[in-house]
């Protein structure tokens, strides 16, 4: 059996594990069945143009007037069990200024980006740019690609809680091989990759 210091999640795991916490169940109990469909091809894609794109847009876009940007920044804690790459950290003047801070930037294939499985992926990521840069995360940004528009995510007390809370889940989930209820709103199963495991909901 995993033991607790063996799991290391990804941050994308706390994303689904709010929108289906069946997913994260069959991902680590169930490795072999996982398939790689076209549009996660196709979001890996608009994530690697997007970053180019955000190399000529301005920090306005943030509505920020100076900072230094760092992309695809790899981040791992064996503390949280966390490991993950973020899209976008701006520090703020920049890294090396003391009580300089950082924000994180999340690009979505989304018209609604403020929906609660984006919003508790980038407070893990603040945690993490907490943890291993020392920079301390007040607000981070998730960026709408369709719409063009950056929407602001304060990294409140209340997120910061939830997110290890959520790691805490997980981990018992999968230590304990339990499979998780299926979420109340059937919305999200009409295309999920793994409808037809779920025997009991469809």
């Amino acid at each position: 059996m995993t033991t607790s210091s063996e799991i290391s999640f990804e941050v994308t795991d706390l994303k689904q594990w709010t929108y289906c916490p069946r997913i994260v169940y069959y991902r680590y109990c169930m490795p072999d069945i996982r398939p790689i469909t076209d549009q996660m091809r196709q979001g890996i894609a608009k994530h690697r143009d997007e970053g180019a794109r955000e190399e000529r847009r301005s920090l306005r876009t943030y509505g920020l007037q100076e900072g230094e940007r760092f992309f695809d920044v790899v981040v791992r804690s064996p503390t949280l069990g966390l490991r993950g790459r973020l899209d976008l950290v701006i520090a703020i003047p920049d890294r090396a200024t003391p009580q300089a801070e950082a924000v994180v930037v999340e690009y979505k294939d989304s018209e609604q980006v403020n929906q609660p499985h984006f919003v508790l992926q980038l407070t893990a990521y603040a945690l993490l740019i907490e943890e291993l840069w020392g920079l301390v995360v007040k607000r981070s940004f998730l960026y709408s690609v369709p719409l063009r528009h950056a929407a602001v995510v304060p990294i409140t007390p209340v997120l910061r809680r939830k997110a290890l809370a959520t790691i805490a889940a997980l981990r018992a989930a999968v230590i304990g091989e339990r499979m998780p209820p299926a979420p109340a709103s059937r919305r999200q199963c009409v295309g999920c990759e793994f409808r037809r495991f779920c025997g009991d909901v469809i």
